[in-house]
């Protein structure tokens, strides 16, 4: 596109086998690389993540690992789904509205497509054998990239001890005491906050150590750089107009269903009850989908540009940086009880003193899906292998083993 011009990197954190010279991507090319992302993150929001962190990072360096974390903090703090939001919020730097609603359709097209289908052969056929055993295969894949996704984000998060000690905060207050998701939020964005107006040193900008893979992608040397493009720095009249547009996507279909059908008609309670759940619910996850959606993209068209101008801003960063840290702790909460519920046939709840525990039932493991969980972790971080093989070798597995009787 004219209006961008073509950016050159040669700095010292160029990573090897990535071309040094990055044209501005057209919309055609963006249409391919989010379509990629859809179809290859799986795993819930953490594999998302760690998904469009190795594209659109890692391979295309659209943008660098500071954009990058600075994005994904902010997503945090929104309700709904912050991969979703991730996903439109570098879209949208990239090519402006439409780049957003693409990244962000594209984003939750074929999770819905596969609900959706799974849904009919359930309702038509009930409990089926082969997809059981096909979910079977696939939940050891899933763990495996889970885990993947809490390393990486780790890495790049958990730069100095204290972030180390946000993170493992967040993950005993979530998985031994049940404390809510926006309660951690709130507290490490406080804690972040208070130090770096403070002035201690973990909560500055780089403060600690860099990655430790040494692979680290400074802003400078990718496409979007460190500037802040020309639509972010938008005027309040931009704002209104976006404001009202996203309301009209949002309330139309929902008051068209009240004037059709009415207030008790059952369309018309899922309208709504899903329409107030994308503003009340944080961390997550076809009616259901557009009215969950929307609300949730809304938020990164409205504070986007004042999320790109706050990036200098020192204590507003070190307040998202330990929301990072404290969200690693959630997810490797999700990883551990993930792995619980693949590995165990029965998990129980242990509630005293406080506390709200998982506690498996050792005598109830599942001996065929442990070693198909080794077996994927092994292929994923010791021989490199793709998503896509990966997925495709343990369904394959999942479904030789259930016709040997060994998935019970």
């Amino acid at each position: 596109m004219s209006d961008h011009p073509a950016k050159t990197s040669s700095g010292p954190h160029s990573v090897p086998g990535v071309e040094d010279t990055k044209e501005w991507p057209s919309l055609g090319e963006t249409f391919t690389v989010w379509a990629r992302i859809a179809l290859l993150s799986f795993g819930g929001p953490a594999g998302q993540i760690a998904m469009m962190h190795r594209i659109l990072v890692e391979e295309k360096r659209w943008l660098g690992d500071g954009r990058f974390l600075h994005a994904l903090n902010f997503c945090m703090l929104l309700p709904g789904p912050e991969a979703q939001q991730l996903a439109v919020y570098v879209g949208w730097l990239m090519h402006r509205t439409v780049g957003g609603l693409i990244a962000g359709i594209l984003f939750v097209l074929p999770g819905a497509i596969a609900i959706l289908v799974l849904s009919i052969i359930y309702a038509l056929y009930g409990d089926v054998g082969f997809v059981e055993a096909l979910f079977f295969g696939l939940k050891a894949a899933v763990l495996a990239i889970v885990l993947q996704a809490v390393i990486k984000i780790g890495k790049r998060a958990l730069r100095n001890s204290v972030m180390i000690a946000i993170a493992a905060a967040s993950f005993v207050g979530i998985f031994a005491f049940n404390v809510p998701f926006p309660v951690i939020v709130l507290g490490a964005a406080l804690i972040g906050f208070i130090g770096a107006r403070a002035g201690i040193q973990a909560f500055a900008p780089g403060g600690g150590h860099a990655a430790s893979d040494g692979v680290f992608i400074a802003d400078a040397d990718t496409v979007l750089g460190e500037h802040i493009p020309a639509h972010a720095r938008r005027s309040g009249g931009k704002l209104m107009a976006t404001i009202a547009g996203l309301l009209v996507l949002w309330l139309a279909p929902i008051a068209l269903l009240l004037g059709l059908l009415g207030p008790d008609n059952v369309f018309t309670n899922i309208a709504v009850f899903f329409s107030q759940m994308a503003v009340v619910t944080f961390g997550g996850g076809a009616l259901t989908t557009w009215v969950t959606c929307v609300p949730c993209v809304s938020w990164i068209f409205l504070g986007g540009p004042h999320i790109e101008r706050l990036r200098d801003n020192t204590a507003l960063s070190a307040a998202l940086g330990a929301i990072t840290a404290a969200v690693v702790g959630v997810i490797l909460n999700l990883a551990v009880w993930f792995a619980l519920h693949v590995v165990f046939g029965t998990v129980n709840s242990l509630n005293a003193y406080g506390l709200s525990l998982a506690v498996p039932d050792l005598s109830t493991v599942k001996i065929a899906a442990a070693a198909l969980v080794i077996a994927a972790i092994i292929a994923l971080f010791r021989f490199k292998v793709g998503v896509l093989t990966l997925l495709g070798a343990t369904s394959l597995a999942g479904i030789a083993l259930h016709f040997a009787g060994l998935t019970g």
